[in-house]
């Protein structure tokens, strides 16, 4: 049986990630352990995402060991990715896609079913995302924001012990770990009007480039159609800059005629005005430069 390492992250949902990818590669006939590295983002936890230095704060730790061979691959939450892989490595396989969407996430008692989003006013939001807090500005320009670290099941914790009226979180998360949100409200958002982190709900395999062993191992967990959605979503970063963390949504899906649909919004800063774009199109070529355009 071949045998391979992968690197991971060490937090919950890290770890389901990182065992989902383990049982995909056994059902191939590969036995893979798992190596936790720690990583910048994992150690600083006082700061929000845009006060930290640099790019990759989830990744470089797991990127160095892929470099130095302690790995064989890595696995990432793909919206964690800078849109550049370091010099020798690549994304060589995407995962198929859970819900891409952000939930809002609401104590029992800060409900307002007359509000919008069923959220009470002057509502204290939890956020670390310049994105997220762009976004729900513009919905919602009464609620106070205040940053939030820690993994899934910490900042439910802190929901849940008043800290907050609401958070936001990814549904990827939340379904992955089957969290538990009985004792809340949630509120689902669309996620053509609250564009998501580009590839959210995407888990991509990064390898080393000239590891032609790994590679073809990995070509059985490819999902062609969720990387042809997820290149587009990263090219509109990749053109906008500010890396994974800078105020920037978008998704792209493509319908049952391979027609492609584009929904996006950005904002210069977490706090600045929203511009919002869509477009659709029969190719990918110059989607993501014709998105970009609208919203520049």
């Amino acid at each position: 049986m071949e045998k391979i390492k992968i690197g991971t992250r060490g937090s919950k949902l890290a770890l389901w990630q990182a065992h989902y990818t383990q049982a995909k590669l056994k059902e191939y006939g590969v036995e893979a352990d798992l190596q936790i590295i720690k990583t910048k983002g994992d150690k600083i936890q006082h700061l929000s995402f845009d006060k930290i230095e640099g790019k990759g704060f989830f990744t470089k730790e797991i990127e160095d060991a892929l470099l130095r061979g302690e790995i064989d691959m890595a696995v990432h939450s793909m919206k964690d990715l800078p849109t550049e892989s370091p010099e020798g490595l690549c994304i060589t396989a995407v995962s198929y896609r859970e819900n891409p969407a952000d939930w809002l996430i609401i104590n029992a008692e800060s409900v307002d079913d007359a509000a919008l989003l069923k959220l009470k006013k002057g509502a204290i939001v939890g956020t670390s995302s310049a994105r997220r807090k762009a976004l729900m500005l513009d919905f919602r320009p009464d609620v106070v924001l205040k940053d939030i670290r820690g993994n899934v099941p910490t900042r439910l914790a802190k929901l849940q012990s008043g800290d907050f009226d609401a958070i936001l979180l990814a549904a990827a998360g939340l379904m992955r770990l089957d969290a538990d949100l009985s004792d809340f409200q949630v509120v689902k958002m669309n996620p053509k009007e609250f564009p998501p982190a580009p590839a959210q709900g995407v888990l991509a395999y990064q390898t080393r480039e000239d590891d032609k062993r790994v590679r073809r191992i990995l070509q059985h967990l490819h999902d062609p159609k969720v990387a042809r959605s997820t290149n587009v979503e990263r090219k509109i970063l990749q053109l906008i800059g500010g890396g994974c963390h800078a105020p920037l949504g978008a998704y792209c899906e493509q319908d049952t005629l391979g027609n492609y649909h584009v929904w996006a919004a950005s904002a210069k800063e977490w706090n600045g005005s929203v511009k919002f774009a869509k477009s659709s199109s029969a190719t990918h070529h110059q989607l993501a430069e014709n998105i970009v355009g609208m919203m520049s």
